[in-house]
């Protein structure tokens, strides 16, 4: 991935974790939390963005099965997150790119993502779509949610963006 405008897009490593952890608690308020040992779990699945010396930013995807159909899963891009110093700067790009190339090798349906921030990713060509169209997030990630009781009045937007063939 190497460096581009002043920070470093890369892979994490097991050594990143509890960046990553304080990165995500960093922006809660956006965020669904994640546990220590679930970052741990799944550090194979974050790219971090390092700026001056600092952990910028990270992203990290989830894969969401289809039942009778695993040719037709769909990638969650989520925990997408940078320090607000770091911002404007295309990192946030840089990381949903990096995503993007990993998870394009398994030839998903879909990528899909909840946000608060649809302007930035409609950037990248996602669009919106009624929460039903992603009822397997919902059934795999929502319900655990401890923000919103409900994923249907959660204020976060469903997006969804075609993977090319």
């Amino acid at each position: 991935m190497g460096a581009r405008g002043g920070y470093t897009i890369r892979q994490a490593e097991l050594r990143d974790a509890e960046r990553i952890y304080a990165l995500i608690r960093l922006n809660d308020d956006q965020l669904v939390p994640r546990s220590l040992g679930n970052i741990v779990e799944s550090i194979d699945r974050f790219f971090v963005a390092e700026a001056d010396g600092e952990m910028a930013g990270c992203a990290s995807y989830q894969i969401h099965p289809e039942i009778g159909s695993p040719e037709s899963a769909t990638v969650e891009i989520v925990s997408v997150a940078v320090k607000r110093i770091f911002r404007r700067r295309g990192i946030g790009r840089a990381l949903i790119e990096a995503v993007s190339a990993r998870v394009a090798a398994f030839r998903p349906r879909e990528t899909v993502v909840l946000t608060f921030a649809p302007e930035f990713f409609g950037s990248l060509g996602f669009v919106e779509v009624p929460k039903t169209k992603v009822m397997h997030k919902l059934y795999t990630g929502c319900i655990n949610c401890t923000k919103h009781t409900d994923p249907f009045t959660c204020p976060e937007i469903a997006m969804v963006r075609a993977v090319p063939k």
